[in-house]
């Protein structure tokens, strides 16, 4: 399925693409990578209170995950998740023709639930104007937890191309997504929107030239018309580089509109470098032989703090999945390779329920882990790598944690338990 998230090193070689086309004085412009009547109390009475500033714990679950992974809301319940949730994303919803849009319908709100595999044990039904699916299954999950909040999260690394065409009537684009957030078929399942646009007067699956205070803007018009009862947060880049994609849009001056950000701290190197060089996808800080400068947490925390992004409206990001190589013969990062590693859904990518097993860590490097076993290099977070993410984030004052996905993860939570 399409994945939301970056490609670092290919986001970078677009991004010198789009400078060329700038100068050039150009003005142009997967799977994508929440029945019944809603409550007659506000949003506000309805909500409790939240925990404090570093707190937060937000999970992104994805809605193709229901097929070829077999990752149902009740798994959140299940695995144990769901009580140290405090936010979930719900991600995707598409962003077209200058309108948020539904991403999969069946998955989203169709899709019939029967007793065993509904989060609290009674099946859908097949009534005029029930609700099915994921939406249903996240209403009834927040009945067992009354202080989860869930965000529909829109864009993703495959559908971010339609920001472009968004960003030219923001209040236009804002009016979309409240008339589709605040249906009154699912209004209760929803307590705001998460903005995910890979990336704004930048590069990542396609090039936006909308400039510089574009997101601003757009994100301006979101928090007009959702307000203050809803939350609005966005998914942004990690690229601390010298002229890298956060010097490209205006996060610090959109900061006001947002209740965090989440910058996307991983997926920084991979398998799309085919011969390498084997370096970590989501390092905490840098180290000797980092491929890019600028392409860690740290880095990135450091330029959104230094912009005047508040540490408290930062939260910090985890990969529940590793990143790796084949062909290489070298245990340390910067070694060679001949190509992706295989993945059980896609080449070079891997669920940390799977490498747990196939490919133990057995290094460290800059605050995360990795593995050699036969031929196969990976990186990715364990339980000991994200307690030392924990401590670093406690110790820059972040709002909190969040991560891709809940999928990732062992059926009894093993990488959650380890951010709470």
């Amino acid at each position: 399925m399409l994945r939301p998230r970056l490609s670092a090193a290919l986001a970078a070689v677009c991004t010198a693409v789009l400078t060329a086309t700038l100068l050039a004085g150009s003005a142009a412009a997967g799977e994508p990578r929440s029945a019944g009547t809603p409550q007659a109390t506000s949003k506000a009475a309805q909500t409790p209170t939240t925990k404090a500033a570093g707190d937060k714990v937000v999970g992104y679950f994805t809605e193709w995950g229901i097929y070829q992974r077999n990752y149902h809301v009740k798994n959140v319940e299940t695995s144990g998740s769901a009580a140290k949730l405090t936010h979930i994303n719900y991600a995707f919803g598409n962003v077209t023709g200058g309108k948020c849009a539904i991403g999969d319908s069946y998955a989203d709100y169709d899709k019939a639930y029967d007793a065993a595999s509904s989060v609290d044990g009674q099946a859908d039904t097949w009534d005029a104007g029930a609700l099915r699916g994921n939406f249903n299954q996240l209403r009834k999950l927040k009945k067992l937890h009354p202080g989860l909040k869930v965000l529909w999260s829109f864009g993703g690394w495959t559908w971010s191309s339609g920001f472009t065409e968004a960003a030219k009537n923001p209040a236009a684009f804002a009016q979309s997504c409240y008339d589709l957030v605040e249906d009154p078929r699912w209004a209760d399942v929803f307590d705001g929107i998460d903005i995910d646009w890979e990336y704004p007067n930048a590069c990542g699956l396609t090039c936006d030239t909308s400039g510089k205070d574009a997101f601003k803007n757009l994100m301006s018009a979101m928090r007009a018309k959702f307000g203050s009862s809803n939350l609005v947060t966005a998914a942004i880049t990690a690229d601390g580089s010298s002229g890298g994609k956060i010097e490209a849009a205006d996060y610090a001056g959109a900061a006001q509109y947002v209740d965090w950000y989440n910058p996307m701290t991983y997926d920084f190197f991979g398998a799309w470098a085919a011969q390498g060089p084997t370096a970590p996808h989501s390092p905490l800080n840098s180290y000797n032989g980092i491929p890019q400068q600028g392409f860690n947490t740290d880095a990135a925390i450091q330029k959104l703090k230094g912009l005047g992004v508040p540490a408290s409206k930062l939260l910090l990001g985890i990969g529940f999945y590793g990143r790796g190589w084949s062909g290489v013969t070298q245990d340390a990062p910067g070694g060679t390779a001949t190509g992706a590693a295989p993945g059980t859904y896609e080449a070079g990518i891997e669920d940390y329920k799977v490498l747990k097993n196939s490919c133990p860590a057995n290094g460290t490097v800059a605050g995360t882990a990795y593995a050699h076993c036969g031929n196969q290099w990976w990186s990715y977070d364990t339980p000991s790598t994200i307690g030392g993410k924990m401590d670093y984030k406690r110790q820059q004052g972040l709002g909190g944690t969040f991560f891709w996905e809940l999928s990732g993860d062992t059926s009894n939570g093993e990488l959650i338990k380890s951010i709470n």
